[in-house]
């Protein structure tokens, strides 16, 4: 399998092949946890999809109403939006959030997607298309999936 794959613990009710989810960290309950490395082996706000089964154990959570089991998961591409002169699907790139404060605009939930930190090495792993909104800073847009 060529995408980087984790394996966590997730709880059984939510323990099938292509189940997408936000990993929103650790509460209260799993401070104390013999489990806590297992589970919290992922980054927070990040989005993931469970591709596998481990077939083994169950463990008793507190978090969860049934016991949790093993699984492999793989990181979502982000979506975001990038200048077009660096929208190249393949090209490496550092992500820097588009300097905007207007957040009633329709396109800074893509300038500035949650999923994503200024800083981490992304890859373009498809360039979605051109924005044609007119963006207020004069850039030339287009949304792309990145992956980190």
């Amino acid at each position: 399998m060529s995408e980087n794959v984790t394996v966590t613990l997730i709880g059984t009710g939510l323990a099938k092949k292509g189940v997408e989810f936000i990993f929103n960290g650790p509460t209260v309950e799993c401070e104390k946890c013999k489990l806590r490395n297992s589970c919290l082996s992922l980054d927070v706000g990040k989005s993931y999809r469970i591709v596998g089964l481990r077939y083994g154990n169950k463990h008793d959570c507190p978090v969860h109403d049934s016991s949790v089991v093993a699984v492999e998961v793989v990181e979502l591409p982000s979506i975001a939006a990038v200048e077009s002169r660096k929208a190249f699907s393949g090209s490496k790139l550092i992500f820097e959030p588009i300097d905007c404060d207007n957040i009633s605009c329709d396109l800074y939930r893509f300038c500035n997607p949650d999923s994503l930190n200024a800083g981490d090495q992304c890859t373009i792993s498809n360039v979605i298309e051109d924005i044609h909104e007119k963006c207020q800073k004069g850039l030339s847009l287009k949304l792309v999936e990145l992956k980190r």
